[in-house]
């Protein structure tokens, strides 16, 4: 089945959240924020930062009365903070170019500047897969139903919504596993390159019941052609997460979930090798490493 996500741009107070994310990229916090700072249970900030393509960087913005918008191109970014100093934190494309980009920043007023900052470079290893060549090479039919499935995503993937209550971004491991296959990996299906792999692969059984990482509203299931059964989390503010190959789909899109909560079971169906979770987590459009979300 499948839902119209919520396209409205609202932004909540998350000043804490600021202040352990911006102290984890080491910027100078003003003096009220870091009052109300509070470590982790586990002494680490979450996310990461990492400012390398498929990574997150936190950006500084400086004091002002008001929230300012804040955009990486046309999109909407995660602004955290409060009037001594606001933060924006920002997904990284995993086909960003290293060298200089920048973010724009508008103030309430109307005015706006550019923030610059560096992509460092980073290499992703590769690797090679067999899956079934109609996943490959596809047909006429299998094609256009791709390029209907591309378009209705690319709406959820837009969701910008207002922040869920929750504190510091450590995630839960949705299923437990062995990693079978990590961000950023250039893929070989069948002898022929294809994008990079976006999310981490776990391995578990079929049935294994897949978990909420952080509270989240449900905004989209549905069968997908490479994908397969497939549920997407919004997490508030362009932080949404993708769980896909599922054999079951537990929830519905409206359903509010909170950590641990069950919203499926691994499976394979989809372009698959065998049963596992494919876990992605998505920051302002961009696919991002949900490592950078996990302890070590």
């Amino acid at each position: 089945m499948h839902s119209r996500p919520s396209q409205t741009l609202v932004f909540s107070d998350l000043s804490r959240r600021a202040v352990l994310l911006a102290a984890a990229a080491g910027y100078a916090l003003p003096a009220s924020l870091q009052a109300q700072a509070a470590p982790s249970p586990d002494g680490i900030i979450w996310p990461r930062a990492s400012q390398v393509p498929g990574g997150v960087a936190w950006l500084p913005l400086g004091p002002a009365a008001q929230r300012p918008l804040a955009f990486a191109g046309e999109t909407p970014l995660l602004v955290l903070g409060d009037a001594t100093g606001w933060t924006a934190l920002v997904g990284i494309a995993l086909s960003a170019a290293p060298g200089e980009a920048n973010i724009t920043v508008q103030a309430a007023e109307g005015s706006r500047r550019d923030i610059p900052y560096t992509i460092a470079p980073k290499r992703y290893a590769e690797q090679q897969l067999k899956v079934e060549p109609r996943t490959v090479d596809l047909s006429p039919e299998d094609l256009a139903r791709y390029e209907r499935e591309r378009a209705h995503q690319e709406l959820v993937m837009a969701t910008f919504s207002q922040p869920l209550p929750q504190g510091p971004l450590r995630m839960r491991v949705p299923v437990p596993g062995r990693r079978s296959s990590s961000f950023g990996l250039r893929r070989v299906f069948n002898g022929q390159p294809r994008n990079p792999h976006s999310g981490m692969d776990i391995a578990a059984a079929t049935g294994t019941p897949v978990l909420a990482p952080l509270p989240a509203r449900v905004i989209d299931t549905g069968d997908y052609f490479f994908n397969g059964n497939t549920v997407w989390l919004d997490h508030g503010g362009g932080l949404l997460c993708m769980m896909c190959h599922l054999s079951a789909i537990d929830v519905k899109p409206g359903d509010t979930l909170q950590t641990g909560e069950r919203l499926g079971a691994v499976g394979a169906t989809g372009r698959v090798t065998g049963p596992h979770l494919h876990w992605g987590v998505m920051l302002n459009r961009a696919m991002v490493d949900p490592a950078l979300f996990l302890p070590a």
